[in-house]
C-alpha cells in the first residue's frame, strides 16, 4: 500500500495513472478496459481542485481497490463510481454495458452521498454529528446486500484524504473529522488494516497537527536507532527459527514502527509522552501452517521473557471479521517488542480483511464464510440518526474482547463491556430478565466490567427490573436498545396508571370510569403524557369536564402552585410533603406523588413499590420539580502525583460551574496511574456536551450519570 500511494502522489497525467492501474490488474480483463474507457470518456474535460484531470482520481481509486481485492467487478465499479453522479450516464446504461453486478455496485456507492466540500457543516456546529450519522447510516444500509460497496467507498475516501492539501484548512479539518468518526471505524470493523491505519493517520495529521508533529519529530529523530533495534531483533528471530528446524523458504520475519495514531491513543489512554511508550516497534512472523504458529510461540517464550498479560490468541478464537493472529509482547535486551505470529493466509486477511475473501471466489472459496452478523444486527430501524450513530459507534469503534459461556460458546464484545452486555449478546430475553452474574464462578453485579477470557453465567428472574441508569454503562447497541425499550414500556405503563389515578382523585370519579374516558378520548395517544406536561394535563381535563355530566356540585377547578421544591396542579390542600423509604429520587429525576389525607408522598417514577401502589389505584396528584436542571455525575480523573494538583482540579471544576459533592483520592490502577473519583452536580443536561468540556480540561477516564434513583441498586 505504501508503494502504491507513493506512486500515486507523483501522478499528474492520465497515462501515468493507467500504468499504475495495470500494474495491479490484468491488462487483458475486458471489463476493466471497458470501464476505464467509459470513465475517461465520461469525465473528459473535468478537473479536480488541484487542476489535474478528474479521471485520475477514479483510476487511482480502482488501483487501490485492485490491491485489496482481485474482484474485477469491484475494480470496474471503482473506475465508474462517480460516473452516474457527475455525468450524464445512468445506472440502466451501465447495467446494459457491464451487467447487473457492476451496475449494482456503482449504484450502491452512488447512494452513499458524500457530504460535498461546499456543503460541509462547521465542526463546531451541533449539526456535525447529524451529518456524520447520516453518512454513517447510508454507508451501512447500502452495504447490507453487498459489503463490496463499503470497500470501494473506503478506497475512494483514502485517495481523497491523500489529496486534501488542495483544499482550505477548514475543509481539511471537516473532512478529516468525518473520516475519523465514520470511515476509519468501518475499515477497522471490516478488518482492513491497510485502509484503517492510513485513514487514521491521515485524519490525525489534520485534526491534531501539533500532536502529530511531536510524534513525527520523535520518530524521525530516532529512526536510525529504531531501525537498528528492529533489524537486530528480526535477525535474532530468523536465526532462532533456523536453529530449530524451520527452513528459510518456510517463513518470513519483518518489522515495523507502529502507526502514529495508535501511538497517540496509547499516550492519551495512559497519560504518558511519546518517549515513555515502551513498545514502539513490532515484528510479524509469517509461516505456512497453523500448528507452526504455536511452535514459534513456544520458541519466543522460551528464549524471551513474555508479558503474559498482553498475550492474545486470535487463532483459537478469531475475531468476527476473520482476523487470526497470536499476539505476544517480549522483553529484549534493547527494550520491549510486540510480536505477531500468523500464517501467510492469515496475514492476507489481516491486511485486507473482508475484501480478501473475494480474491478466492473463482477458486471455489465461499464468500458466505464472511461473518456479517455484526452488520445485520445493528439497529437500522432507529429513525433518529443521532441515536443510531450513538448505538452503532459502540460496536464499531472499540477493540474487541472474547468472553465465554459456561458451555464454552464464545462471544465477541467491545472492550470495557459489562456482564449485562454479555446477557443481551446471548439473547434479548436474557438481558431483560438478568438479575446478577457469575464471572469466573464468582458472584458479580451485572455492571462488572469483563476481561478477555472471562467465563460468564447470567442468573435470570422473570420479575427482574431493568434499571434505566444502566444505559450509560453498557457498551453494545443490543444492550442499549434493550434497556431503552424496556424503560420506555415501563414509563408508558407508569404514565397510564398515574393519569388514571390523578384524574380519579381530582374529579372524584372511580378509576374504572376514568379509564373508560381515556379509552374513548380523541387524544388517547397523548393523554397519558399529562403526568409530565402541564398543557396536556389541562387540555385533557377540560375535555373530560365537557363530556362528563356527573361532576359533583362542589367540584373545584385545580390550580397550579409551588410548595417547597415542587410544583403541583391540584384542587386538594397539601399539609406536608414526604419521601418514602423505598427510593431516593434526586433533583431532575422523574417523580410521582401519592395523596393521603393532606399528605403527599414523593416517589421516583420507576420505583417498584410505587408501581404496586399505582396498580392499586392509590390517589395521586400532578407533581414536577420547581427546578429540574441539576444532574449528578461520578467522574474518574487521572491525576499526576504532584503538589497543588488537587487545588488546580477544584478550581477548574468551579470554572465549569460544577458543584463538588464528594471526592475520593488515591485510587491507583494496575499500571500505577493515580486516579481521583469525584461526584459533582451540574446544570448541563446534555451529558455528551459536559463530557466534551471535561475532556478538554482533564484526563477524563470515565463519567457515569447518577441521575437515576436505581443507579446503585
Amino acid at each position: 500500500m505504501e508503494a502504491l500511494l507513493s506512486k500515486a502522489d507523483n501522478i499528474s497525467t492520465i497515462e501515468e495513472a493507467e500504468v499504475l492501474l495495470y500494474s495491479y490488474t490484468d491488462f487483458n480483463s475486458k471489463i476493466i478496459r471497458d470501464a476505464l474507457h467509459l470513465s475517461k470518456k465520461a469525465h473528459e474535460g473535468q478537473t479536480r481542485r488541484s487542476g489535474e484531470p478528474y479521471v485520475i482520481h477514479p483510476i487511482i481509486v480502482a488501483s487501490i481497490t485492485a490491491l485489496i481485492s482481485a474482484d474485477d467487478a469491484m475494480v470496474a465499479a471503482a473506475l465508474m463510481h462517480d460516473v452516474v453522479e457527475d455525468t450524464n450516464y445512468t445506472i440502466q446504461e451501465l447495467s446494459e454495458l457491464f451487467g447487473e453486478d457492476v451496475a449494482f455496485l456503482v449504484e450502491g456507492v452512488t447512494k452513499i452521498e458524500d457530504i460535498r466540500d461546499e456543503e460541509l457543516i462547521p465542526s463546531s456546529s451541533n449539526q456535525r454529528l447529524i451529518s456524520s450519522a447520516l453518512t454513517f447510516r447510508k454507508m451501512l444500509l447500502s452495504s447490507i446486500k453487498d459489503v463490496r460497496i463499503l470497500v470501494v467507498k473506503l478506497c475512494d475516501r483514502l485517495h481523497n484524504m491523500t489529496t486534501l492539501d488542495a483544499l482550505s484548512p477548514e475543509k481539511q479539518l471537516r473532512i478529516s473529522k468525518e473520516t475519523m468518526v465514520v470511515y476509519a471505524p468501518i475499515a477497522h470493523r471490516l478488518g482492513i488494516s491497510q485502509l484503517k491505519n492510513r485513514l487514521e493517520d491521515l485524519s490525525f495529521y489534520y485534526i491534531y497537527p501539533h500532536a502529530y508533529g511531536d510524534i513525527d519529530t520523535y520518530i524521525v529523530g530516532n529512526s536510525q536507532n529504531l531501525q537498528l533495534k528492529l533489524n537486530t531483533f528480526v535477525q535474532k528471530i530468523e536465526e532462532l527459527m533456523m536453529l530449530n528446524g524451520f527452513k528459510s523458504d518456510e517463513f518470513e520475519v519483518f518489522g515495523r514502527v507502529k502507526h502514529y495514531y495508535s501511538m497517540y491513543q496509547k499516550m492519551q489512554r495512559k497519560g504518558i509522552g511519546i518517549d515513555e511508550i515502551l513498545d514502539l516497534i513490532a515484528i510479524r512472523i509469517l509461516i505456512k501452517e497453523d500448528i507452526d504458529c504455536y511452535r514459534v510461540l513456544g520458541l519466543l517464550h522460551i528464549n524471551f521473557k513474555p508479558i503474559i498479560s498482553r498475550f492474545k490468541d486470535y487463532i483459537t478464537l478469531p475475531k468476527e471479521n476473520g482476523y487470526s493472529t497470536i499476539h505476544t509482547t517480549l522483553f529484549d535486551d534493547d527494550g520491549i517488542v510486540e510480536a505477531q505470529i500468523r500464517t501467510f493466509e492469515m496475514h492476507e486477511v489481516a491486511e485486507f480483511g473482508i475484501a480478501a475473501h473475494w480474491q478466492y471466489k473463482e477458486g471455489g472459496r465461499d464468500k458466505k464464510t464472511v461473518n456479517l452478523e455484526w452488520l445485520e444486527s445493528l439497529q437500522y430501524q432507529n429513525d433518529n440518526v443521532e441515536e443510531f450513530y450513538a448505538l452503532a459507534k459502540g460496536d464499531l469503534f472499540s477493540d474487541d474482547i472474547s468472553v465465554f459461556s459456561p458451555a464454552g460458546d464464545h462471544y465477541t464484545l467491545p472492550r470495557d463491556s459489562v456482564a449485562l452486555d454479555f446477557a443481551y449478546g446471548v439473547h434479548s430475553h436474557i438481558g431483560n430478565t438478568a438479575v446478577r452474574a457469575l464471572v469466573n464462578k464468582e458472584k458479580s453485579s451485572l455492571l462488572t466490567t469483563l476481561k478477555n477470557g472471562d467465563i460468564v453465567r447470567i442468573i435470570t428472574d422473570d420479575d427482574a427490573n431493568v434499571h434505566c441508569s444502566w444505559l450509560d454503562t453498557v457498551r453494545t447497541s443490543k444492550a442499549k436498545e434493550g434497556i431503552k425499550s424496556a424503560c420506555k414500556q415501563r414509563i408508558k405503563a407508569c404514565d397510564k396508571l398515574s393519569s388514571i389515578n390523578i384524574f380519579s382523585l381530582l374529579l372524584n370519579i372511580p378509576a374504572d370510569e376514568i379509564e373508560s374516558l381515556f379509552n374513548i378520548s380523541e387524544q388517547q395517544d397523548n393523554a397519558f403524557k399529562l403526568t409530565s406536561n402541564r398543557q396536556i394535563y389541562k387540555d385533557v381535563l377540560d375535555r373530560f369536564m365537557s363530556s362528563y355530566a356527573q361532576l359533583s356540585d362542589d367540584f373545584v377547578y385545580p390550580k397550579e402552585f409551588t410548595q417547597e421544591h415542587f410544583k403541583f396542579i391540584s384542587n386538594k390542600e397539601i399539609e406536608s410533603i414526604e419521601f418514602d423509604y423505598c427510593c431516593h429520587p434526586k433533583i431532575g429525576d422523574q417523580i410521582i406523588a401519592f395523596y393521603q389525607h393532606g399528605k403527599v408522598i414523593i416517589h421516583h417514577k420507576l420505583c417498584q413499590q410505587a408501581y404496586m401502589l399505582m396498580e392499586e389505584n392509590t390517589p395521586m396528584i400532578f407533581v414536577t420539580w420547581v427546578n429540574n436542571k441539576s444532574s449528578r455525575y461520578q467522574l474518574i480523573i487521572s491525576l499526576q502525583n504532584r503538589k497543588g494538583i488537587l487545588a488546580e482540579l477544584l478550581h477548574k471544576l468551579a470554572v465549569l460551574d460544577l458543584n463538588v459533592l464528594s471526592i475520593a483520592l488515591g485510587i491507583r490502577s494496575s499500571e500505577t496511574a493515580e486516579f481521583c473519583k469525584i461526584e459533582v452536580e451540574s446544570k448541563e443536561q446534555n451529558s455528551k456536551k459536559l463530557k466534551d468540556k471535561l475532556s478538554k480540561k482533564f484526563k477524563l477516564v470515565d463519567m457515569i450519570s447518577l441521575n437515576d434513583a436505581y443507579n446503585n441498586k
